[in-house]
C-alpha cells in the first residue's frame, strides 16, 4: 500500500501515536487511577476517530475501500467520557455505578453498527453506504455526536465551576488543585463543538463534505493537550467534592412531601409573613473563637497544605459548622482566612524581627505556611496591595 504523504497526514499519524503512548501511561499511572483511565479511554476514542481522518487524507480508503466500515468510530463516547473524567477527578471516591452505564448506551449502539457492518461483504457495505448510511445513519451519528458533546460539555463546565467554589472553602493551598488546564481543555472542546455546528450546516444545507472541516485538526489538538498536561496532573487523593442539591431546593422538596403527607388546616402564609419568619444566621461566638485560637494562637496556618478536614479533626468541630462560621462569622472563604494569617505573619516578621537579615523573603514565606514562590507572590499582593519585595523594602 502506498500512502499519500502530506503535512496533515504526518501530523495526524504523530498525534495518533502520541495518543496511544500517553493513554498507556495514563492507564497504568499510580495516581488518580479512576480519572486517568477515563482520560485514557477518551484519548483512544478520539485517536480512533483521527485514524479515520488519516486513512482519508493518506489515500488508504482509495486503495482499500473495504476498510471504511472498520469498527473505529466511538464518537458518541466523547461527551460521557469527558464528563465522567471531570466527575472522578474532583471526587476521589467516585466509582462507576450501574446507573451510569445508560450514558454509554448510544456509543454501544454505534459500536454494534460498525462491528456488524465490518463482517459483511464489500458489496453489502457499499449498498448500505448509498441507501442507508449517507442519507440517514451518518447524519444521525454526526449530529448526535455534536449534541452529546455539547450537552456533556455544559455539565462538565458547571461541575468545574461548582468545584472551584467549593475548593476555596476547603483548602488553604489550591494552586495545584484548581485544574486550570482542564478549563482550557473544556474551552477547546467548546471550539470543537462550534466547528461541528459549521460542518453540520455545510453538510445539511449545502451538501459539502470535507470541504471546510477542521474538527479533525481541533480534536488532534485536544488529544495533544491531554497527552502533554494530563500526565502532569497533581495527585487529587485529598479531594472529595460531591455536588449537593441547593439548600432551598431541598427545603422545597421536603415541604412538598410534608404537604402531600398531611394537609394543613392553617391558611397559607403570605409572602410578607414568610419573609418576616426568616431569621438571620446565628454565629456561635464560642465556635468562632475556637477557630480563631486554632489558627492564630496554635498557628495551624503554618501547615502549607492545611485543609478544612484537618482543622475539623484538630478542633473537634464539624466541617459544615466550621465552613458556616468561617463564611458568615469571619466573612471570608477558608482559603482567604488562612492565607490572611500567613500574610500577616510575614508582615509581622519583616517589621518586628531580624529574620530578614539571615533569611530570604521566600524563606520567611515558607516558614509562615506558603509552599511556592508563585502562590506567595500572588496572594501577598492580593491581600497587602503591593508585591512582597516592595513591602520588604519599605520596612528597612
Amino acid at each position: 500500500m502506498q500512502l499519500t504523504i502530506t503535512p496533515l497526514a504526518v501530523l495526524l499519524f504523530a498525534v495518533i501515536a502520541q495518543a496511544g503512548f500517553a493513554a498507556a501511561l495514563l492507564w497504568s499511572g499510580p495516581h488518580n487511577r479512576v480519572p486517568n483511565r477515563f482520560l485514557a479511554l477518551l484519548m483512544l476514542a478520539i485517536a480512533l476517530w483521527l485514524l479515520d481522518g488519516f486513512f482519508r487524507v493518506a489515500g488508504v480508503y482509495r486503495q482499500r475501500p473495504d476498510w471504511y466500515f472498520l469498527p473505529i468510530y466511538y464518537s458518541l463516547a466523547f461527551g460521557p467520557l469527558l464528563y465522567f473524567y471531570v466527575q472522578s477527578l474532583v471526587n476521589y471516591d467516585f466509582r462507576l455505578r450501574t446507573r451510569h452505564l445508560a450514558h454509554f448506551g448510544p456509543v454501544l449502539l454505534q459500536a454494534a453498527l460498525y462491528t456488524g457492518l465490518s463482517t459483511q461483504s464489500y458489496a453489502f457495505r457499499n449498498d448500505f453506504w448509498e441507501q442507508v448510511h449517507r442519507p440517514y445513519t451518518y447524519r444521525l451519528e454526526f449530529i448526535g455526536t455534536w449534541v452529546s458533546l455539547a450537552l456533556y460539555l455544559v455539565l462538565s463546565l458547571r461541575l468545574l465551576r461548582q468545584y472551584r467554589r467549593w475548593l476555596v472553602d476547603n483548602f488553604s493551598e489550591v494552586s495545584q488543585l484548581r485544574l486550570q488546564w482542564l478549563g482550557t481543555l473544556l474551552v477547546l472542546v467548546a471550539v470543537v463543538s462550534a466547528q461541528w455546528v459549521v460542518e453540520v450546516v455545510l453538510r445539511e444545507f449545502f451538501d459539502l463534505y470535507y470541504r471546510y472541516d477542521y474538527s479533525t485538526e481541533l480534536l488532534g489538538l485536544v488529544v495533544f493537550l491531554i497527552g502533554v498536561v494530563g500526565l502532569r496532573q497533581a495527585n487529587m487523593q485529598t479531594v472529595h467534592f460531591a455536588p449537593e442539591a441547593p439548600e432551598a431546593e431541598t427545603v422545597i422538596v421536603a415541604a412538598s412531601a410534608l404537604t402531600e403527607a398531611a394537609p394543613t388546616t392553617s391558611p397559607p402564609q403570605s409572602p410578607a409573613t414568610t419573609k418576616e419568619a426568616k431569621e438571620p444566621a446565628v454565629i456561635d461566638a464560642a465556635v468562632q473563637e475556637r477557630i480563631r485560637r486554632a489558627l492564630e494562637d496554635e498557628q495551624l496556618y503554618r501547615n502549607p497544605t492545611l485543609t478544612l478536614a484537618e482543622l475539623s479533626a484538630h478542633t473537634g468541630l464539624a466541617p459544615r459548622l466550621i465552613s458556616f462560621t468561617v463564611n458568615n462569622g469571619f466573612g471570608k472563604s477558608f482559603n482567604d482566612l488562612v492565607n490572611g494569617y500567613r500574610v500577616a505573619e510575614v508582615q509581622r516578621r519583616l517589621a518586628t524581627t531580624d529574620d530578614a537579615a539571615h533569611l530570604t523573603l521566600l524563606g520567611i514565606a515558607f516558614e509562615c505556611g506558603f509552599n511556592s514562590k508563585t502562590t506567595f507572590n500572588r496572594i501577598f499582593k492580593q491581600i497587602a496591595g503591593v508585591a512582597p519585595s516592595e513591602y520588604a523594602a519599605g520596612t528597612r
